[in-house]
């Protein structure tokens, strides 16, 4: 799943796309409307690749608990993130059963459901989008060496003679006495 270019801008409902960085900002898209906007270096923006849920263990990219819904719901929408509470709660355990109830709020939960069914209405949900990128790099025909440059004579007598030179010496500095 390539989530590295997808951000949650702060004050901005929906998810968005990094599309180009301009001097001041950058370009963004909506991903379900695919429409373009502008935002300033000064924008609150969280990559999607970079949040964690919390568990008692240890913290979960949010990409793994993703693939955990996916496969839950067969990669289609799941609850909607105003559902009851004891529903996200619920949610919440079947996605990541060890998760830390005391720092994952019921707000992430529902922060949860709407990224994860916003993202698989735009297509990033799929059963491809969950292969691991070095699955695909070991699936990838290896490609030929080229074979190493031919050095001319007269480069290779230049690193000959470099390495039968010894290194100079500094020279040694004058001292001049003084005459009383």
């Amino acid at each position: 799943m390539q989530l590295e270019k997808i951000i949650s801008i702060s004050g901005k409902p929906g998810l968005f796309k990094l599309v180009s960085q301009l001097r001041n900002g950058f370009i963004v898209e909506d991903i379900t409307t695919k429409k373009k906007v502008s935002i300033s270096n000064s924008s609150q923006v969280s990559l999607l690749d970079n949040i964690a849920m919390f568990t008692f263990d240890k913290e979960v990219p949010l990409f793994e608990v993703f693939e955990n819904i996916a496969k839950k719901y067969d990669f289609k929408q799941t609850i909607n993130h105003k559902s009851k509470s004891d529903e996200l709660k619920t949610f919440m355990e079947e996605s990541l059963p060890n998760y830390d109830t005391e720092r994952v709020y019921e707000s992430d939960i529902k922060k949860l459901a709407q990224w994860y069914n916003l993202l698989q209405k735009a297509g990033y949900i799929t059963p491809e989008s969950f292969v691991k990128v070095e699955e695909v790099v070991e699936e990838a025909p290896v490609a030929e060496e080229k074979p190493a440059k031919k050095t001319t004579k007269k480069a290779a007598e230049k690193t000959e003679d470099a390495e039968e030179k010894p290194a100079k010496k500094p020279a040694a500095k004058k001292t001049t006495k003084k005459e009383d």
